[in-house]
């Protein structure tokens, strides 16, 4: 089981269902599609500050302490979002810190499944 968290450059949507409106459009134009596309500068960057608190899962295979599902988790990046997932059991932390960091870095953090922003 595992916890999703969805976080994009943009402004703020107005509210939650606004925000799922432009999650749904992002990740249909970006991630759901043949097509590839780079992570933004500001999403890598992202990324790769996430890496420096937890090792990506393709580098801990031995220890089994990464907090994420899937890796690289660069690869979960595509254009302006990334959409990512972490084990359920450290979701509480992992996700904290994630949505806290997204607010610092003027990015959007939304939970797909609740539907909600996370502040």
């Amino acid at each position: 089981m595992s916890y999703d968290l969805a976080v994009w450059e943009g402004a703020e949507p107005a509210d939650d269902a606004r925000a799922g409106e432009v999650f749904t459009r992002l990740y249909d134009r970006h991630i759901d599609t043949d097509e590839e596309f780079p992570a933004s500068p500001r999403i890598a960057e992202y990324v790769a500050r996430l890496l420096a608190r937890w090792a990506d899962l393709a580098e801990d295979e031995e220890e089994d302490t990464s907090p994420w599902s899937t890796g690289p988790l660069i690869d979960e990046a595509a254009g302006p979002l990334v959409h990512f997932s972490m084990r359920y059991s450290m979701a509480e932390e992992v996700s904290a810190y994630a949505a806290d960091l997204a607010a610092s870095m003027g990015l959007v953090c939304f939970d797909p499944q609740a539907g909600v922003l996370r502040p």
